[in-house]
Protein backbone atom coordinates (compact mmCIF):
# COMPACT_ATOMS: atom_id res chain seq x y z
CA UNK A 1 0.00 0.00 0.00
CA UNK A 2 1.01 3.50 -0.47
CA UNK A 3 0.19 6.53 1.17
CA UNK A 4 -0.97 9.53 -1.47
CA UNK A 5 -0.69 13.14 0.69
CA UNK A 6 -2.71 15.90 -1.62
CA UNK A 7 -2.78 19.62 -1.18
CA UNK A 8 -3.50 22.26 -3.17
CA UNK A 9 -0.25 24.00 -1.93
CA UNK A 10 2.27 21.47 -3.36
CA UNK A 11 2.24 18.33 -5.66
CA UNK A 12 0.89 14.77 -4.76
CA UNK A 13 3.42 13.38 -1.94
CA UNK A 14 4.02 9.32 -2.39
CA UNK A 15 5.59 7.13 0.30
CA UNK A 16 5.33 3.40 0.87
CA UNK A 17 3.27 2.37 3.97
CA UNK A 18 5.67 1.65 5.86
CA UNK A 19 7.08 5.32 6.11
CA UNK A 20 3.78 6.97 5.64
CA UNK A 21 2.58 5.18 8.87
CA UNK A 22 6.13 6.27 10.76
CA UNK A 23 5.58 9.68 10.22
CA UNK A 24 1.88 9.91 10.88
CA UNK A 25 3.04 8.56 14.15
CA UNK A 26 5.14 11.00 14.87
CA UNK A 27 2.69 14.21 14.53
CA UNK A 28 0.43 12.08 16.21
CA UNK A 29 -2.09 11.13 13.58
CA UNK A 30 -1.75 7.53 14.89
CA UNK A 31 -5.09 6.39 15.54
CA UNK A 32 -6.69 3.38 13.10
CA UNK A 33 -8.98 5.97 11.28
CA UNK A 34 -6.51 8.79 11.24
CA UNK A 35 -3.73 6.40 9.24
CA UNK A 36 -6.23 5.41 6.61
CA UNK A 37 -7.50 8.88 5.74
CA UNK A 38 -7.29 12.22 7.56
CA UNK A 39 -6.49 15.60 7.19
CA UNK A 40 -3.98 17.71 8.80
CA UNK A 41 -4.99 21.87 9.46
CA UNK A 42 -2.74 24.64 8.85
CA UNK A 43 -3.08 25.53 12.20
CA UNK A 44 -1.82 22.22 13.32
CA UNK A 45 1.29 22.05 10.37
CA UNK A 46 3.55 23.87 13.28
CA UNK A 47 3.14 21.80 15.71
CA UNK A 48 3.67 18.56 13.19
CA UNK A 49 6.70 20.03 11.88
CA UNK A 50 8.22 20.54 15.44
CA UNK A 51 7.56 16.74 16.36
CA UNK A 52 8.91 16.16 12.89
CA UNK A 53 11.95 17.69 14.27
CA UNK A 54 12.55 16.41 17.50
CA UNK A 55 12.03 12.89 16.44
CA UNK A 56 14.99 13.59 13.23
CA UNK A 57 17.35 15.37 16.48
CA UNK A 58 16.13 12.31 18.89
CA UNK A 59 16.99 9.55 15.82
CA UNK A 60 20.56 11.15 14.77
CA UNK A 61 21.60 11.22 18.44
CA UNK A 62 20.62 7.85 19.20
CA UNK A 63 22.94 6.99 15.99
CA UNK A 64 26.08 9.19 17.43
CA UNK A 65 24.98 7.53 21.15
CA UNK A 66 25.64 4.25 19.38
CA UNK A 67 28.77 5.26 17.25
CA UNK A 68 30.70 6.62 20.62
CA UNK A 69 29.97 3.34 22.18
CA UNK A 70 31.04 1.47 19.33
CA UNK A 71 34.40 3.41 19.80
CA UNK A 72 34.77 3.17 23.42
CA UNK A 73 34.46 -0.84 22.60
CA UNK A 74 37.72 -0.38 20.64
CA UNK A 75 35.42 -1.06 17.55
CA UNK A 76 34.51 0.78 14.10
CA UNK A 77 31.47 2.87 13.90
CA UNK A 78 28.57 0.89 12.19
CA UNK A 79 27.47 2.38 9.17
CA UNK A 80 24.22 3.21 8.92
CA UNK A 81 21.99 1.35 6.51
CA UNK A 82 19.04 2.65 4.83
CA UNK A 83 18.06 5.79 4.40
CA UNK A 84 17.19 8.16 7.59
CA UNK A 85 14.79 9.31 9.12
CA UNK A 86 15.84 13.36 8.53
CA UNK A 87 15.96 12.03 5.02
CA UNK A 88 12.43 10.33 4.85
CA UNK A 89 10.54 13.18 6.34
CA UNK A 90 12.44 16.23 4.36
CA UNK A 91 9.66 16.14 1.88
CA UNK A 92 6.70 15.82 3.79
CA UNK A 93 8.34 18.79 6.05
CA UNK A 94 8.69 20.81 3.04
CA UNK A 95 5.31 19.65 1.81
CA UNK A 96 3.92 21.07 5.35
CA UNK A 97 5.47 24.24 5.15
CA UNK A 98 4.82 25.09 1.74
CA UNK A 99 1.13 24.25 2.64
CA UNK A 100 1.41 26.76 5.82
CA UNK A 101 2.69 29.12 4.07
CA UNK A 102 -0.55 28.84 1.42
CA UNK A 103 -2.68 28.23 4.14
CA UNK A 104 -4.13 24.94 2.55
CA UNK A 105 -4.45 21.74 3.86
CA UNK A 106 -3.35 18.15 3.55
CA UNK A 107 -5.28 15.03 3.01
CA UNK A 108 -4.99 11.42 2.68
CA UNK A 109 -6.85 8.24 1.99
CA UNK A 110 -9.32 10.24 0.00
Amino acid sequence: MLYKFKSKATGDLIMLEANGRQILRIIGKDHTESLAKGILLPEHMTQAIAALEAAIAADEAAQKQRAQEALERGEAAERPEGISLRQRAAPFIDTLRRCLKEQHELVWGV
